[in-house]
């Protein structure tokens, strides 16, 4: 049996969008570098500040919510605090309710990431909680990042 393939850091040029995020004294941990734990928070970040500044989501009002069904992380090269952090997205799959995004988190100015990953919404109705189709404000907006 063959082992699978090794995941490798991926390139800017595979990644739509880019967002600086700033690390924080507390995203370092015991052993100098941003907890793991920390890169979950950004995918989050990115995603949403995109959305939200598209005019594709609104978290307060809307009648959609995301809702986060899975997320998955490689790391590559450390990141710690104080450096800026820059995180390219796109998206991989575009379903009727769903889709799955590729964030890349890369250390300011550096060609590959640091770490790669996936972060998979289910849009719901907000009260319902049941899976409803993207409205088309939010289905126009994740076409551009494909």
């Amino acid at each position: 049996m063959t082992a699978p393939a090794r995941p490798q850091p991926r390139p800017r040029e595979d990644f739509r969008v880019f967002r600086t995020i700033g690390t924080r004294w507390a995203d370092n941990d015991v052993y100098g570098h941003v907890n793991n734990v920390v890169y979950y928070s950004w995918f989050d970040t990115a995603v949403n500040a995109h959305l939200i500044e598209a005019g594709a989501l609104d978290i307060h009002q809307g009648p959609v919510i995301g809702l986060v069904i899975e997320t998955q992380c490689n790391y590559f090269a450390p990141l710690a605090f104080p450096q800026n952090v820059e995180a390219g997205l796109c998206v991989a799959h575009l379903g009727s309710s769903s889709v799955r995004y590729e964030v890349g988190l890369f250390a300011e100015g550096e060609p590959l990431s640091a770490a790669c990953g996936h972060f998979v919404h289910v849009y719901v109705d907000r009260h319902t909680r049941r899976p409803v189709p993207l409205p088309e404000a939010l289905k126009t907006t994740l076409e551009t990042l494909k």
